[in-house]
């Protein structure tokens, strides 16, 4: 995964939280208070780690790794409630868990793009 990819994936993702906040509100664990204003400030981060890793500025590869690590337990909570669901499928209960170990490369790719040499920005 480049960097290019992981920045679209992120402005995909940030734009969603900020259109349609109820996709994402399931994902905010309940011990949060005010779950829309936590779906859209992660939107917001999102979009400023995409505009940052496209940029290559310095600050965007530990901030866009520090965001995939923060919003981890979200996706553990949406797990956890699709594996509760009755109505879930099999095959939505298998993503769901499949996207835990996902965030590990995006992490990896977050971090790359700080070489040296600039930001990774194949394809």
């Amino acid at each position: 995964m480049g960097t290019r990819v992981l920045a679209s994936a992120f402005a995909a993702s940030g734009v969603i939280h900020l259109v349609r906040p109820q996709v994402f509100e399931p994902l905010i664990p309940p011990a949060l208070p005010a779950r829309r204003s936590w779906v859209y400030a992660s939107g917001v981060a999102e979009l400023v780690c995409a505009v940052g890793l496209v940029r290559g500025s310095r600050w965007a590869p530990r901030a866009s790794a520090l965001l995939l690590f923060v919003v981890w337990p979200g996706n553990g909570q949406h797990a956890l409630n699709v594996q509760r669901s009755k109505r879930a499928s099999t095959a939505q209960k298998a993503l769901a868990w499949a996207r835990l170990p996902l965030q590990v490369p995006m992490i990896r790719t977050a971090l790359r793009s700080a070489s040296p040499s600039g930001p990774d920005v194949r394809p």
